[in-house]
């Protein structure tokens, strides 16, 4: 009995994290997040270590919150660790919006020729502007209330 009071719950958490995250990693590699980084930064040679990267990654994410990891890396590495973390979200984001094509699509509706450097800037600009005001202001954000 007690082999089906964890067992079971322990089998079927385990399979439900590997399903969902194949669908995350197939959802990268089909916006291609990784070839087009590699093909922007002219490191077509390390794309191994860009996924490599992304999958202990998120192997490290899932454990960390998983049994809630505390590290004592210092205030120097969280803001690196929060940096990448950024700059991963930015890359995803960026991905998904050229592969619906987003920018040109914005471009031609409002008629701007030039200037859409500074528009996804401010766009970028307002992003870290929110999450350093939820970071930092505690209640900024609570949601439904």
């Amino acid at each position: 009995m007690q082999v089906l009071m964890y067992g079971l719950p322990i089998l079927i958490g385990f399979s439900a994290g590997l399903v969902v995250s194949g669908a995350v990693f197939a959802f990268l590699t089909a916006l291609g997040v990784v070839t087009r980084l590699a093909q922007k930064t002219n490191t077509q040679k390390y794309v191994r270590w860009y996924e490599c990267a992304i999958i202990v990654g998120g192997i490290f994410g899932v454990v960390a919150g998983l049994f809630k990891l505390h590290l004592p890396i210092g205030s120097f590495f969280v803001v690196l660790i929060g940096l990448c973390i950024g700059i991963f979200y930015g890359v995803l984001a960026m991905s998904l919006a050229e592969v619906l094509n987003v920018i040109p699509i914005l471009s031609r509706r409002i008629h701007i020729q030039r200037g859409m450097f500074f528009i996804i800037l401010a766009i970028s600009l307002g992003k870290l502007a929110g999450a350093l005001l939820h970071a930092f202001i505690p209640g900024f954000y609570t949601p439904g209330g």
